[in-house]
Parts: structure tokens; sequence; C-alpha cells
């Protein structure tokens, strides 16, 4: 076989492998909770995956994937004879080995050296596991690695659906650009006709029947790229099972709507989101086993995944039955801020866990976030022209729900015009729309204002926002949209109609513009801009401040506080006071837990940063005594420590750090937001 012909069979290989390893994953997780009965068929069909791999491995010539996947055929054997039965520990070393698997695989389509020693741990902890007991105690459990965090793989459907065919992204979206150009095109085509013949082509029966043929030609292309959100269900589920052993909760994953479609971008889009919000519905969301037989809950909480569609809107929403937003924990963090909560009520309380470097945690974890609050989960689904929206209900549970469009690539959207140039509103961003002439201005905080619904909402003109020139002779009309934390009103010369708007994205050659959330072709081949409201919304207002600014230079943030780093490595130590120094914080340095010791007792301190492992005293000996110690006790203490393993995080809970952050997950932006939460200052 030649080369090329070798490389096609091997993406093959993978393509197919990809399914299959989902496929396992799930398998493994049924496995856990299968009654008696179902057992011998779930093991007898995990291992005729395992077999299927090794072999299709094997025909490509893959042999290092062949020997990994007989070494773990071979213990799926002891499961298959019933000389062992599944436990707990075999389950966390199985789905470990379907990891490597996979990572072995896309090492070895791409090219790169397999890591042995990696294959190697994943097939120790798995022989391991065998010969744990179910029940055992700490000592045996600390044998196994630290169960690894999973991301979802949104590239493609994780199941093997009969009739199926394989097609490349690029070659779906080629087709869908395609049959928006014919579409423009017979739009261009019919007005053509209609000036050169007496004749208007709408009343043309052939030409209407063309329209039908086009505009059904356009829906099936756009569904050629809609999948199932149930393509990252099962990875969703393997993040709840680990962040939940993690933290020794008892949580039920349940999925409802499964079968609900959307665009393959805006899915692929959301993936981080959604897994953030399931683990942080594990993390802060279900109480503890403690705390739910006090509330008289079920021991096992639930977190649930219920998709729908409404309208040409979809909904993902990510709910639990724990305890639900704490809006006075919340108000206590926004006042340590500088925020003024004072007149906000729940709800506008509630949108303020969104702000950047907002957390409510008594405890820094990298469990749900990694650093990553969720900020960053409304700007991803803000990048998917999307919402989200909070419901909670103290004692009861939270929900959060994220609402996009079923596809970015056609959007329903306004238009409007400003001297005689159209412009494009996604019409999901449109409040509504009223007449300049039947609207009293009104003039508050220096700024113009329209009432709409009995509040204020601030009035810019939408040429001058976009710096066109406008000959608007009269009365315009407003078009109020809705941003990100806010609205406002622009003014606008008229309202053009409401029209399905196939979405380009810009050039890679083209700077991003804020304002601008992609083009599209009009009937007659010109340009049409589609434009983004939050950052309409945001360049009017910087337009607003700009005097203020300009007025003088502006104060640049620092942040306050005297920290105690404490590391026996000096290339860490160093590393993390160049880090928080540059910050603005107030830095000493220690080698062990001795020397922070007579540091704490020299000077007062908001922090101590601290390894673990360290000669004469440890980090979590160091924790104990600062806990023990009746002047130092209330400061706080964050590990930062190699030790990633789960019974060394309840270790550092159980000895009082008010944080843990593993060195392998450490960048400067979730060590200063990790400070900055247990100093206290504002972000």
């Amino acid at each position: 076989m030649s080369l090329k012909g070798l490389d096609k069979l091997r993406t093959l290989f993978a393509q197919e492998a990809e399914q299959r390893l989902g496929r396992l994953s799930q398998l493994v997780l049924e496995l856990e909770r299968s009654d008696v009965g179902n057992v011998a068929e779930l093991i007898a069909e995990i291992f005729r995956e395992v077999h299927t791999l090794k072999g299709s491995a094997a025909v490509v010539g893959f042999e290092d994937i062949g020997r990994y996947a007989h070494g773990v055929e071979e213990k799926l054997g002891q499961l298959r004879s019933g000389d062992v039965t599944p436990t707990a520990a075999i389950i966390d070393a199985l789905l470990v080995a379907v990891d490597r698997l996979g990572s072995m695989i896309w090492e070895s389509v791409g090219g790169e050296a397999v890591d042995e020693h990696a294959n190697t741990q994943a097939l120790a902890r798995l022989d391991t596991a065998f010969h744990v007991p179910n029940g055992a105690g700490p000592a045996a459990i600390a044998l196994l690695a630290p169960m690894p965090v999973v991301q979802p793989r949104a590239s493609g459907p994780t199941r093997d659906d009969a009739g199926t065919v394989m097609v490349p992204v690029e070659r779906l979206d080629e087709l869908v650009r395609m049959v928006g150009q014919a579409a423009a095109a017979h739009l261009r085509v019919g007005r053509a006709f209609t000036e050169h013949s007496d004749v208007d082509a709408i009343n043309m029966a052939e030409f209407s029947e063309l329209s039908r043929v086009l505009n059904g030609l356009q829906e099936c292309a756009m569904r050629t790229r809609m999948v199932p959100v149930s393509t990252i269900t099962d990875s969703l589920q393997r993040a709840v099972r680990d962040a939940a052993r993690s933290l020794g909760k008892d949580v039920r994953w349940e999925v409802r709507g499964e079968e609900t479609e959307l665009d393959r971008g805006v899915l692929h889009q959301l993936a981080d989101s959604l897994l953030h919000l399931v683990r942080n519905a594990v993390d802060h969301g279900i109480d503890t086993p403690q705390q739910r037989a006090a509330a008289g809950k079920p021991a096992q909480g639930v977190v649930r995944l219920h998709a729908m569609q409404l309208g040409s809107e979809v909904i993902i929403a990510i709910s639990d039955d724990g305890a639900g937003v704490d809006l006075e924990r919340v108000r206590a963090q926004a006042v340590r801020m500088g925020i003024d909560v004072g007149s906000m009520n729940d709800d506008e309380v509630t949108q303020l866990i969104f702000g950047s470097g907002f957390s409510t945690a008594a405890f820094v974890s990298d469990i749900s976030g990694r650093g990553v609050g969720l900020d960053a989960v409304r700007t991803s689904v803000e990048a998917a022209r999307g919402r989200v929206e909070v419901r909670s209900t103290p004692g009861v549970g939270g929900e959060f729900r994220i609402v996009v469009p079923i596809t970015l690539a056609v959007l329903r959207c306004l238009l409007v015009e400003i001297d005689g140039q159209r412009f494009a509103l996604p019409l999901h961003r449109v409040a509504l729309a009223k007449s300049q002439a039947t609207s009293t201005l009104l003039h508050a905080e220096g700024r113009q204002m329209i009432e709409v619904g009995g509040q204020p909402v601030p009035v810019c003109d939408l040429a001058e926002v976009l710096g066109v020139p406008s000959t608007r002779v009269g009365p315009g009309t407003y078009v109020i949209v809705n941003g990100t934390v806010g609205r406002a009103a622009f003014v606008v010369d008229a309202l053009v109609g409401q029209r399905d708007v196939v979405v380009k994205g810009l050039s890679a050659l083209v700077p991003r513009l804020e304002i601008v959330a992609g083009t599209s072709i009009e009937p007659d081949g010109s340009i049409l801009l589609v434009l983004d409201p939050p950052g309409l919304i945001e360049r009017a207002r910087r337009a607003v401040t700009r005097s203020a600014v300009a007025a003088g230079p502006a104060v640049e943030r620092r942040r306050s506080g005297r920290l105690l780093v404490v590391d026996d490595a000096l290339t860490v130590r160093e590393l993390q006071r160049t880090i928080l120094e540059r910050a603005g914080f107030e830095v000493t340095v220690a080698s062990d837990g001795v020397e922070a010791l007579a540091c704490l007792g020299q000077g007062e301190f908001d922090l101590v940063l601290t390894d673990v492992e360290m000669p004469r005293m440890d980090g979590f000996t160091l924790t104990e005594q600062i806990r023990a110690h009746p002047t130092l006790r209330n400061v706080a203490v964050l590990i930062l420590t190699s030790l990633a393993s789960d019974i060394d995080r309840r270790r550092g809970l159980e000895v009082g750090a008010d944080g843990y952050i593993v060195k392998s997950d450490f960048d400067e932006q979730s060590l200063l937001a990790a400070v900055d939460r247990l100093v206290g200052n504002a972000v």
C-alpha cells in the first residue's frame, strides 16, 4: 500500500476510534451504576470494543496501540470471567485507560512519539485497581494515581449511528456558503428580470417554484450542520462523575431533551461553558452529605441537563438540587470589592456573579473553574450570540440557562437604514422599536435618555457610533437593543424590515471589529454588515466618557496586601514573588514552614502562599500551626503544590487552607485571581 493510501486509512481508523472511545467511556459509566443482572452484558460489550480497536490498530500498523489495548483486554478478561467484580477503583482506572488509549491514537495519527511512560502509568493503575478491594482504606487507594479531569470532545458525534456518513466539516460549510450565494443570485435575477420586462418575476410560476426549491435547499443545507446535544453529554457525565468522586459527594446525572439539535459550531463554542457549569454545579451547587441530611434532602444530589428548542433558539439548562445562589454572600463579596449593592434587587445582585474575578467560594479550588469564573462562561456564550440566565431558589437549587440561536450561519435580523445604507441587527438582541416623534427625550447622568418600561435607557445616534455620515431630516426611529449588562436606544433613519440573513465571518486578514458580528451579501451584490449590539453599546459608552478620560491619565489598578510566599525551591519562590510584586503586593519569602512561622511572628500578613513538600516543616503542618495560633488563625492560607490527588486536596481542606491550586495548572492569571479573592481586593 502507498504511503498516501496508508495515511488515509489511518485517518479513517482515528475517526472510527473516536466514536468507539466515546461509546467505551459511556459503557464504563453504565457499568458503575448497573444492576447485577446487567453487569455481564456490559463487560462483554466493553471487551468487544477494546478487542475491535486492538485489531483495527494492528491493521493500520499501530503496534504500540495494539500492545496497550491487549494489556487492557487482559484485565477485562478477569472481569468477564468473574474472577474480579467491578469496584469504584476499577471504574476509575478503566476510564483513565480509555482516555490514554484515545491520546495514543491521536499521537500516532499526528506523527508524534507515543508517551510510553504514560502508557505504563495507566496500565499500572489498572493493575493496582484490580488488587484494591472494594471499600479499601485510604492507604490502599493512595496507591492509585489521581483521576484526571477530562475535557469534552465537541469535534464530532460519539455515537455510531446506522446510516451515518463522515463528511469533513469544511465541505459542509462550503455547501452552506454556496447555497447562500445561489439564493442571493436568484434574488438578483428576479430583480433584473422585473427591471427589463413588463412582468414582475414574483408573479411567474416558474420563478416562484425556483424560490420554493431554493428555500428548501437552504434549509436542508443548514440541517447538515446540525448535531444533537447528546454528542457532548457523555463527556459532561464523565466530568460530573469525576468531580463528585473528587469532592466526596454522591451525585446522579440526568439528561432530558438530548435529541435537541443545534449548529455544530454553536455546540462546539458552548462545550467549555457547559463543562464549567456542570463542575460548578457539583462543586458549589450540590450540598455536602451532612448539609443535605440536615436539610432533609436525599443523600444523593442531582445535576441535570435539559435541552429544548424554542422558536429559532435552543435553551440548554444546567440545574442542581443544592442550596441555590447565596445572595447574602454575593452581596458581602460585592461590598468587599467596592460595589454598591444598596439599590440593587435580587436579580441584579445575582447578575454580579458573572463579573470578572467574582467568586463567593469559601475554598478556592481548581475543580470547577481553574481560575476561570462565570465571566468566562458569559463571554463564551455571547461569542455564540447567546445569553445566560440564572434561576435560584434558596435551599432548593439553582439553574443556569444558556439561550443561543440554533445556527450562526443564518440569523433572523432587523434591517435598518442610515443615509441610504442598510445594516442588520440580530433580532434576538432587539427589544423594541419606537418612533422618535412620539418619544420624550430625558436628560440624566449627563446623557440623553428615553423611558422604556419605566426605566431610563441611554440614547445614541447609530450613525455617530458607526462613524458614517447622516443627512437625516426629521425624526428617526429608536431601536432598543439588549447588551451584556444593559441596553441602549440607537437612532436610525428608518426600519427596512425583518429577514433571514446568511452570515459569514470576516476574513482572517481583517482585524476583529467589536461592533461587527459578520457580513452578508445583498441581492444587488452589495455587502450587508451584521452589527453586534453588545459591541455597539460598549462603544457608545466609551464615546460618552471619552472627555472624562481625556481630562487626566488613567490610574492603573494596583492591588494591596502583605503576602508571605513559602517554598523550598528558589526558582518557584522567585517566580511567585515577581508575579505578586508586579501586581502591587508587598511580598516576603520563606524557604520552609519553620522560617515562615518566624516571619509571621515578626509582622502582620494578609495571606500565606505555601508549598506542601518542604524540609523541617511541610505546608500542611504550617497551615495547622497557623490555624491553632490565637493571633494568626484569621490569616488566609493558599496552598500551591504539585500534589494533585484527592486525598491531598481533602487534607488541605481539613487542616484549614482557604484554597488549593495544583502547580501543573498554575498560571499567572489564576494565581492572581485566587489571591485577590482571599485578600479581598476588588477586581
